[in-house]
């Protein structure tokens, strides 16, 4: 497996962004040209809100899982804080955001308390700007 870093670690799911995604866009599309062309009735109306609820469902149920994702972030990050960062910042650790927390797992170990201080410091809130801070990378290899 390639090393991960800040370039490479977005994660695709082939099957998801590449077969189920598409095909409930398309069918999306097609509920919608056919609803048009053959007229509007009660089945290609609900046709249309089927394929649209379908297509939502495909967002959320993306969404829940890395919802349940970033809390196991936070639990796993709260006890490594526990072991790394020195007393005065493990007590501004509930300061930080979800996404604060998220993107300074990334950080090794070494560099954590440093970049710990600096984002609550200079109230750095975007997950990008921070893992572009990062200089030591810590993959994560098992994300949803």
């Amino acid at each position: 497996m390639e090393e991960q870093n800040f370039a490479n670690h977005g994660k695709f799911v082939p099957t998801f962004h590449f077969f189920a995604v598409p095909v409930f866009v398309i069918n999306f599309v097609w509920s919608l040209v056919r609803l048009w062309n053959l007229g509007f009735s009660f089945a290609g109306i609900f046709g249309v809100i089927l394929a649209a609820a379908l297509v939502i469902l495909a967002f959320q149920a993306r969404l829940f899982a890395l919802a349940v994702q970033d809390r196991v972030i936070r639990l796993e990050e709260r006890l490594r804080y526990a072991q790394v960062l020195p007393a005065d910042l493990q007590a501004r650790c509930a300061e930080l955001t979800i996404g604060q927390i998220v993107a300074m797992r990334f950080a090794s170990d070494a560099e954590l308390p440093a970049l710990a201080r600096k984002v609550l410091d200079e109230k750095v809130t975007e997950r990008k700007a921070i893992k572009q801070l990062i200089k030591c990378w810590r993959p994560d290899y098992q994300r949803a």
